[in-house]
């Protein structure tokens, strides 16, 4: 991507010579950028692809697996990159990062059998755990607290072009070379985001080196692997739906909770005041509107017969409004209304929620869907960079490490959780009979529920939203 192509996709950010395409941060904006329109290339190629994916390779009752399995690891990978960067900066875990990430695609497109390709998913999970985090980090150490907004809505734009090309692209691989490709072409990539940030990285590096900080701190990371383990037992518990699935569910829940609870700010889970309700929308945000993204594609192929490029694009919309949110967020008027835009994205991914899964009733236009995550999109692209604004607001220097950690790390729990909850209601509802030539009302049945129960946890975040400022703010 040239400087011009990015200046052309962030408009609003400031441009001069300290802004965040100006001569002094020009070279580290576009580099951190390139990464995240890997992750955002990915990540839609990914959505178009997985339906195919899972039929050749006879895992449709695994689908939930293949994403969550992906969130499972970012647990642990993003408490590790917490206290890699806090006491050691974030250049080693965010170039590490990309490096496991590469990996875990090519495990992935190189799979025989479902499970070896979940696996796959997982590598990926804890590439992409360090490089999130470790983003964040670099934003909060090199860019002062007035760019932070164009540098988030930087980020938001680098998924326009993704969510335009991305389904277009991987449908149009998936139908002519293979799903495999899909994942097997994308590590080639790696190289221009490397070659791009690491000087500017480096510099910036110097330019406010890391305090200095002795060994990483075993406990926590003990506490993110416990956190990790115990999501993955209660996803496999949810799958067996039998009573020898009560070990693994009463197994995953002693390990999953008290660690949650050491590894999150203090409050979080109930909604305390500032930052642990900060931390708290982010995974309801985020673990709502990523649970429905991922049976969208599955539900246009098997409800509606579209193929696997005209059901990725049904996501287009929502990634190109998103940027928009992102976008409106950092305009410097926006910056006295955070609490209000954080609730208003909230009703508007509610609304967006219920309104895709208008194409399970026959008489609704297939189009209906694409519309509504539009909707979506602006609604996630308003709440999710005014969270991280709010973020990086409410965390002193020496702690926006373990902070945005714990942001990525409510945002992946989330995601495990909800994409987790929403097999168990596919599998136990019958979706497991889209693998059939005709879908009966059961999978239609689960379909509903998935989407009714992921509404009402968007409307949750909606209701709690005005607790993001602080008690002693008056």
């Amino acid at each position: 991507m040239t400087t011009t192509d990015t200046a052309q996709l962030l408009p609003s950010a400031p441009v001069g010579e300290d802004g965040v395409l100006g001569a002094r941060y020009r070279a580290l904006t576009l580099g951190i950028v390139s990464v995240v329109l890997l992750l955002a290339f990915e990540a839609t190629a990914v959505n178009t692809a997985m339906p195919v994916a899972a039929r050749e390779l006879h895992g449709v009752g695994l689908y939930a697996f293949a994403f969550s399995g992906y969130f499972t690891t970012t647990l642990f990978a993003m408490v590790l990159a917490g206290e890699w960067c806090d006491r050691r900066g974030p250049m080693a875990p965010l170039f590490g990062g990309i490096g496991v990430f590469a990996a875990g695609l090519v495990v992935a497109g190189t799979a025989d059998r479902m499970w070896t390709f979940v696996g796959g998913r997982a590598v990926q999970g804890l590439g992409g755990g360090l490089v999130i985090v470790a983003l964040y980090v670099v934003v909060g150490r090199a860019y002062p607290e007035r760019l932070r907004p164009a540098v988030f809505a930087a980020f938001a734009a680098a998924w326009v072009l993704p969510s335009i090309l991305g389904p277009l692209v991987s449908g149009t691989v998936t139908q002519q070379l293979g799903w495999r490709w899909v994942f097997l072409a994308v590590p080639a990539l790696v190289v221009l985001p490397l070659a791009v940030m690491g000087p500017a990285l480096r510099r910036a590096e110097r330019a406010q080196p890391p305090a200095p900080g002795g060994a990483l701190d075993r406990h926590r990371i003990a506490l993110a692997a416990m956190a990790a383990l115990g999501a993955g037992l209660l996803q496999y518990a949810g799958e067996r739906r039998d009573l020898l699935g009560l070990l693994p569910l009463v197994a995953g829940a002693a390990l999953l909770g008290p660690a949650v609870l050491r590894l999150l700010p203090p409050g979080t889970l109930r909604a305390g005041r500032g930052l642990p309700t900060v931390i708290l929308l982010r995974g309801v945000a985020a673990g709502a509107f990523i649970a429905a993204e991922s049976f969208i594609p599955l539900m246009m192929v098997t409800e509606r017969g579209l193929s696997p490029t005209l059901a990725g694009l049904t996501l287009t919309g929502g990634g190109l409004s998103w940027a928009f949110g992102s976008w409106l967020q950092g305009r410097p008027a926006a910056e006295r209304y955070r609490e209000g835009l954080s609730r208003l994205g909230f009703v508007l991914t509610s609304v967006a929620i219920a309104g895709a899964a208008l194409v399970l009733w026959p008489a609704a236009p297939t189009w209906a869907t694409a519309a509504a995550w539009t909707v979506g999109g602006l609604g996630m692209g308003i709440s999710v960079a005014s969270i991280s604004v709010l973020m990086l607001r409410l965390s002193p220097p020496e702690a926006a490490g373990a902070n945005s950690a714990s942001l990525q790390m409510s945002d992946a729990l989330g995601n495990v959780l909800l994409v987790a909850l929403a097999g168990v209601l596919f599998a136990g509802l019958g979706g497991g009979s889209v693998a059939a030539a005709t879908p009966d009302s059961g999978a239609r049945a689960a379909f509903a529920a998935i989407f009714a129960m992921l509404t009402a946890v968007a409307l949750l975040g909606a209701a709690v939203a005005g607790r993001v400022r602080p008690a002693t703010a008056g």
